[in-house]
């Protein structure tokens, strides 16, 4: 019976060391420690100097790409849009030279009447044809001059849009560095993070390596509280391979609709087929 007892607890003990050892082999050969971060973060700031008069968001936010988030003092700027519309708009001074224009090739038409009929000196009717010719250009000067007041007008909105800070990308403010009535300059005002899709950073072991490739489609499995698994791709491996310790990394993009994954969360990954020993 001791011997029988004996060669049981030995048995167990086996058994458990092989379900361990399983338990590892398994864990190392599909599944991969990996962490889920955001696919952009940007911290945003003023592309001019200036007094902040509105911030537009606070932490937490979602923002669109295009969105304005917060605006500088532009008191300014705005007249200085005023100023060039109402120059751009006016066009009285092409209206004026272009009546001057017309009238002084009527009096050239009735000059050349009188020339045939010599009843006018030949100064007189060259006088008549260098008014018609400075009415053409004088017309065109003042074509110019709108044209140029347009640009102007285009010039201004533009040193007006500067005043606006516009999000460059979909996503949620993480930080917010400054509040109205701050002085703006080279520091940053928001710190925003584009969450959809995720980057999934993953240390693969060099025997991977030749069998992971770009494209490939893997299911990550976030920590807990997130359930489920999730499809990714394989959107960048590593060339280059860390030789200290022997590993080479390896980067999933990951859909993230509706902002349903957290940033920030370990997870493991599972690749398909085998690795190469």
């Amino acid at each position: 019976m001791v011997r029988i007892l004996f060669y049981s607890v030995n048995t167990v003990f086996v058994f458990l060391c092989l379900s361990i050892h399983a338990f590892a082999a398994k864990k190392s050969t599909d599944d991969l420690d990996c962490v889920i971060e955001p696919y952009m973060t940007v911290e945003l700031s003023s592309p001019v100097q200036g007094v902040l008069e509105e911030v537009l968001v606070k932490r937490g936010d979602s923002v669109k790409k295009g969105q304005v988030v917060a605006r500088l003092k532009s008191g300014v700027e705005q007249a200085g849009v005023n100023l060039a519309k109402a120059r751009a708009e006016s066009i009285t001074e092409i209206k004026v030279n272009t009546e001057k224009y017309e009238l002084s090739k009527r009096s050239l038409k009735r000059s050349e009447e009188l020339f045939q009929k010599q009843l006018i000196a030949p100064n007189e009717h060259d006088e008549a044809l260098t008014t018609v010719v400075v009415g053409e250009l004088e017309v065109l000067l003042a074509t110019e001059s709108n044209h140029i007041a347009q640009l102007e007008l285009e010039r201004a909105i533009e040193v007006l849009k500067l005043r606006s800070i516009i999000s460059p990308i979909d996503g949620i403010v993480v930080e917010r560095y400054k509040s109205p009535g701050e002085f703006i300059e080279d520091q940053p005002l928001l710190k925003l993070a584009q969450v959809d899709p995720l980057n999934v950073e993953v240390i693969i072991p060099l025997y991977w390596l030749g069998t992971i490739k770009k494209g490939m489609t893997v299911q990550v499995y976030p920590e807990k509280p997130v359930k489920g698994s999730y499809q990714a791709k394989v959107v960048i491996v590593d060339s280059v391979v860390d030789s200290a310790s022997g590993t080479f990394g390896v980067r999933l993009e990951l859909p993230n609709n509706k902002n349903r994954i957290p940033a920030g969360l370990t997870c493991d990954v599972k690749f398909p087929g085998k690795r190469r020993k």
